[in-house]
């Protein structure tokens, strides 16, 4: 736990929101999702109104495929933020997460730092509303989090990178899977385990199930760099840690390396459009997370601008669905895709299979046949009905 007061820990949130909205602005829009590409089928597409974008995530039931990420909060700027972005989850159905709250936790007295984030549940009542600690934290700060958002789901994120380069961080990392089981044991909600933008390996996804883990957001590289964004904080007495820039996995790489029996996958991490959400359900998540493609536009026109940018990707989402064939976003998981590039040099050292990524079609088509022929009653009785 931090000793820092409150008033140096809100300043960087504040200094994390700039410089993340700094970056954005000189990144360059090339991600692993370009290394995927779905293979066309001319005439395998189907009507857009018989598309539901609605998705199961552990024993939630979400009407959308997306949902907005964990940002920010516990300051006067990162609390309108948080209000803009909860205001437009409201109006759009999202499920909504938040920054880390521990700032709130560590100074209960002060009601500013609170209402940073308790202005999310102010404005969205009744959606799903995830909050955020850092692993590390005491068991009872989850029921803690959880109770100042009345959340329907917690998430409890894993941030060595981030610590690692942080002037201020923590570089004793041995008691991080402890404190992630009494964490997840503690917790009077399901609890959401992520990365914040470096990947979580096959290993990690693995130790995860072992740990009571159900769910996991592999949080990989190629949005918001926290590597980059601490070393522009540190002075040049602290060292430079930019040697270490492109560390970590994407989210393509890790939902492709995923141990078929691990936590159920959420992905997120440099998200910029509804075909991305396509392409990481297509690759085995359950929903995505989106963070700085929402902020931006939050903080250029609120939820004024967020709201109808929302419904443009739901609309979007929806119809590439049908040009797929996919009547749900589960269903993409049978589509066939194509990994070049990086992303496909990565699988080849990683042993994947990556051609018979490219067939999954094929065999849902022959599984279909075989259901046909072995049940001839039950496929007379869906073509009556």
């Amino acid at each position: 736990m931090s000793v820092e007061p409150p008033a140096v820990r809100a300043a960087r949130k504040d200094d994390h929101v700039e410089l993340a909205s700094a970056q954005r602005k000189h990144a360059a829009d090339t991600r692993e999702f370009d290394d995927v590409e779905f293979l066309h089928h001319a005439l395998g597409g189907i009507d857009a109104n018989d598309v539901s974008l609605a998705v199961t995530v552990n024993e939630w039931r979400w009407a959308t495929p997306f949902y907005v990420n964990g940002m920010t909060g516990g300051t006067e700027q990162t609390g309108i933020i948080n209000r803009e972005l909860a205001i437009a989850a409201r109006e759009t159905g999202l499920p909504i997460a938040c920054g880390s709250v521990s700032i709130a936790l560590d100074a209960p007295e002060d009601a500013a730092i609170r209402r940073g984030f308790t202005v999310i549940r102010d404005e969205n009542p009744d959606g799903f509303v995830m909050a955020n600690i850092g692993v590390g934290r005491p068991a009872s700060d989850a029921v803690r989090a959880v109770d100042l958002l009345q959340a329907d789901a917690l998430q409890v994120h894993l941030n060595a990178v981030q610590e690692t380069v942080m002037p201020e961080g923590s570089r004793d990392f041995s008691s991080w899977q402890r404190s992630l089981e009494t964490l997840i044991a503690a917790s009077p909600v399901p609890v959401i385990v992520k990365e914040v933008g470096f990947g979580l390996s096959r290993r990690t996804l693995e130790r995860l199930t072992e740990l009571g883990a159900r769910v996991a957001d592999v949080s990989g590289k190629g949005g918001t760099d926290f590597l980059r964004i601490e070393n522009a904080r540190r002075t040049s007495e602290q060292g430079d840690y930019s040697m270490l820039s492109g560390f970590g996995q994407s989210a393509m790489a890790c939902l492709l390396d995923a141990p078929p029996s691990g936590p159920e996958l959420l992905a997120s991490g440099g998200v910029r459009h509804p075909y991305d959400v396509v392409k990481a359900l297509a690759a085995g998540a359950k929903a995505v997370g989106v963070a700085g493609t929402f902020l931006e536009t939050v903080r250029a026109g609120g939820a004024e601008a967020l709201v109808p940018l929302i419904r443009q990707w739901l609309d979007q989402t929806t119809a590439i669905l049908a040009m797929l064939g996919a009547t749900t976003p589960a269903h993409l998981t049978h589509t066939d895709m194509l990994v070049r590039g990086g992303l496909a040099e990565y699988c080849l050292l990683r042993g994947i299979d990556t051609p018979s990524l490219a067939r999954r079609s094929n065999a849902t088509q022959i599984d279909a046949a075989r259901h046909d022929a072995a049940h001839p009653a039950d496929h007379t009785e869906l073509r009556s009905q």
